[in-house]
């Protein structure tokens, strides 16, 4: 029965976001309560979902030759991921789009973005993935240029571009593939993996859909849209960006198609681990320099995939290589821990970041000061976001950084496990930088006048803030084993995929 719900997933937001264009044009009002009613909605029915497993053949045509929706551990973790950050966007964008003009269409954008980051988590066909990447990127492309400033024109077009060259490579990739298989079902590819039938052909696929994919999640090297785009956008905008998009159209993607599709071994086990690395890395040194609150976040966001990355290539890695089925479990779900966890707390310090912007009407760090007791409860969201990106306990960052620790001790990487560990310690050096220039110190007598950021965007904040405090639960072995282990074992069984896939049709 709830298999039924699940092409609400995708129908809900895209149809929304063509009524919203229709109906709501004249009233600012209308175009709120269908933009977070959309959201609200994804959310609830992710959540009953959450148990649910199985494959939805649309119009009936069973695969090869018909397309179907899949969902699994791993697909549904990230659906209630994407649809609580963007439960939260929605609300905060209520007052802090008041700024801006043309709202309906802002709503209308930011749906079809959910819709085809939904679409890319559901499909099971290939092609299907790339055109609903495609549907997500182009309306993420006009968000972040959505104030028409100079600013945000430049960075959406030079998003545009990099983007565009991840896109193409993908869908390179999925003609490779097809080439050499004759089909585009993930399941139907998987089983042909499954027996050991790999090609040059098929290698040059996975080559191109790793780099495709890692513009898309903006790891280092593929990195230089990411430091422009997310300071340009409106700041919940900018929480989607981060908190899930990057997410959903690259690490997401990525790892579907290398465990589930094509097979994940050695060589891009190992890739994983080095792109992991260097992305923390670069990415959190790049961070400590900047003064430019939203900017400093951007960076940050490289630096954290780098975490997830590491996490699930670590643990591919070990599968690959024939080592301990546990660790690599234990490597696993920290990356996927990580990936949910990042979602909330990086999302949250973006809002922040936005509600500091709207009250005070800079981003720089040393304009501001002072605002510990005039904006409370930012502040208090902001200090509780910072230190779960920093790794601190009992904060969610702190257990699945923990998890990656712990398992590349027991896989013998020691120097992996030491790297993760600096890496969490210049986070911490530099989010004080932030919570001591914004907060603390006297306020300027420019910003004299301020006060706290409207309710409903301090709601959004809080929302996130108590999953950030909370979300160290799901590790408890009854959550664990109904949200986060499915997810995990999706990924560790491999192109069995294929199997359970097409049994389950």
């Amino acid at each position: 029965m709830n298999m039924a719900l699940l092409p609400s997933m995708v129908a809900i937001p895209l149809g929304i976001a063509f009524f919203t264009y229709l109906l709501a044009r004249k009233s600012s009002i209308l175009a709120d309560i269908l933009g977070n009613l959309a959201t609200f909605s994804i959310l609830v029915i992710s959540i009953l979902l959450i148990k649910t497993r199985g494959v939805y053949v649309i119009g009936g045509w069973n695969p090869p030759i018909g397309i179907n929706w899949v969902l699994d551990g791993l697909s549904n973790l990230v659906l209630v991921v994407v649809a609580l950050i963007s439960f939260a966007a929605t609300i905060f964008s209520t007052r802090y789009m008041e700024q801006y003009t043309a709202r309906y269409k802002y709503y209308s954008l930011f749906l079809l973005m959910v819709g085809g980051m939904n679409g890319v988590i559901l499909t099971g066909d290939l092609f299907n993935l790339f055109v609903f990447l495609e549907v997500a990127s182009v309306a993420s492309y006009a968000l972040v240029a959505f104030g028409c400033n100079h600013e945000e024109l430049e960075a959406s077009f030079k998003y545009l571009v990099l983007s565009s060259i991840g896109s193409t490579l993908v869908l390179f990739g999925v003609a490779f593939v097809y080439g050499a298989t004759g089909y585009l079902n993930m399941a139907s590819i998987g089983g042909i993996m499954a027996t050991g039938n790999q090609n040059t052909i098929l290698t040059v696929a996975a080559v191109l859909f790793i780099v495709g994919f890692c513009i898309k999640a903006a790891l280092v090297p593929f990195h230089p849209w990411l430091p422009d785009a997310h300071p340009s956008a409106p700041a919940p905008i900018s929480a989607m960006l981060s908190g899930v998009l990057i997410k959903a159209l690259g690490v997401y993607a990525l790892f579907r198609i290398l465990f589930n599709v094509i097979g994940l071994n050695q060589l891009y086990g190992t890739l994983l681990i080095v792109l992991g690395l260097l992305s923390m890395t670069v990415g959190v040194f790049l961070a400590v320099g900047q003064w430019d609150f939203k900017r400093l976040l951007a960076y940050h966001s490289i630096s954290q995939m780098g975490y997830v990355i590491l996490g699930v290539g670590l643990g591919g890695y070990i599968l690959a290589t024939g080592g301990s089925s546990s660790v690599a479990a234990l490597a696993i779900l920290g990356g996927i821990f990580h990936l949910a966890n990042h979602a909330v707390f990086k999302s949250l310090l973006f809002l922040s970041s936005g509600s500091i912007e709207y009250s005070t009407g800079t981003r720089q760090l040393k304009e501001m000061g002072g605002l510990i007791s005039i904006m409370p409860v930012t502040r208090t969201t902001c200090s509780i976001a910072s230190l779960s990106i920093a790794g601190v306990p009992p904060f969610n960052g702190f257990w699945s950084k923990l998890l990656i620790v712990i398992a590349a001790i027991q896989a013998g990487f020691h120097a992996v496990a030491g790297i993760t560990i600096l890496v969490s310690f210049i986070t911490l050096i530099s989010f004080l930088k932030v919570l001591r220039y914004a907060f603390l110190g006297e306020l300027p007598e420019k910003l004299k006048n301020i006060k706290e950021s409207p309710a409903l965007m301090g709601v959004a904040q809080a929302i996130l803030a108590l999953f950030c405090i909370g979300m160290g639960l799901l590790l408890l072995p009854g959550p664990r084993e109904f949200l986060l282990e499915p997810a995990v074992n999706a990924l560790i069984q491999g192109v069995e995929y294929a199997r359970i896939v097409l049994s389950g049709s």
